[in-house]
Parts: structure tokens; C-alpha cells; sequence
């Protein structure tokens, strides 16, 4: 489990335009790590949308957003497209990021996890919902990286 004040774990992951990316290139700027169930679900999608809208709020407070789902790398492409989302989508398919972060659900998907990391790749804040059909508002994270 990675818990608040420890060194998150790099990993190595596709995103929605086929291209590789790894935690550690994001050291010296903050990022938000969102780990969500499932592409084209309901909350999952309303939540992806709330943090494209908000982005230029986020990256104004130093943060680059990744989210990560189980989804194969195509769904993943074909969902962003259809959102319009600019920010890193990952994916998971093999689950390994998901099991190195603790967030993998007995059902095989992720839970809803946010991990906040700094520009020294440590883990400041995170918080996993008790219920994959909770999610925290953009504003409760917001307040949360301020406090930071």
C-alpha cells in the first residue's frame, strides 16, 4: 500500500494517444494520480469531464493530471476522443499499477483513488472512495492540493 509521505512508485503505462508514460517524467511538477473503474461508465465519464474542464485551474496550481483504468489502451483512445480529454489517460490492462497502488478491487477493477504527488515524487495526500460509485468534487481536490 502506498500510504501519505512515501515515494510513489514509477510505473510505465500507455496513454490514449500510444504513447508511453512514466511517473518519474513529471518529477519537478506535481501530479494527480486518478485511478477510476471503468471508461464509459457513467460517474467515471462525468468525472473525467470535471477534471477537463478544470484543468487550466489544475495546471495553474502546478498539476499534471493522469488518470488510470483497467480499460485496454483502445477504449481509453476512443473514450478521450469522444470527451475531448487533453490530459494523460492511462491504461492498465495488465493491473499492475493498479496492485503496486493498492487499488485494485476483488472484482478486477480499480477503485476511485486520488494520490497527489509532489514535485519530489512524494506521496502528500490520497484518498480512495469507499464505493466505486462515490467521487470526491473537483473543489474538495482543489482545496485539498491548496492545502498542500
Amino acid at each position: 500500500m502506498v500510504n501519505v509521505g512515501e515515494e510513489a512508485p514509477d510505473f510505465e503505462l500507455k496513454d490514449q494517444f500510444e504513447k508511453a508514460v512514466t511517473l518519474k517524467e513529471h518529477n519537478g511538477g506535481k501530479v494527480l494520480l486518478a485511478f477510476f473503474p471503468f471508461a464509459f461508465s457513467p460517474v467515471c465519464t462525468d468525472e473525467m469531464k470535471c477534471f477537463q474542464d478544470d484543468l487550466s485551474e489544475l495546471e495553474n496550481l502546478g498539476v499534471h493530471v493522469i488518470a488510470i483504468s483497467i480499460d485496454s489502451d483502445w477504449s481509453q483512445k476512443a473514450w478521450a476522443e469522444q470527451l475531448g480529454i487533453k490530459y494523460h489517460v492511462l491504461s492498465d490492462f495488465s493491473r499492475d499499477v493498479c496492485k503496486l497502488y493498492d487499488t485494485l478491487r476483488p472484482e478486477g477493477f480499480s477503485e476511485r483513488a486520488y494520490f497527489l504527488i509532489d514535485e519530489n515524487g512524494i506521496v502528500k495526500w490520497k484518498h480512495i472512495m469507499s464505493t466505486p460509485a462515490e467521487r470526491l468534487e473537483n473543489k474538495e481536490i482543489i482545496a485539498a492540493i491548496k492545502n498542500i
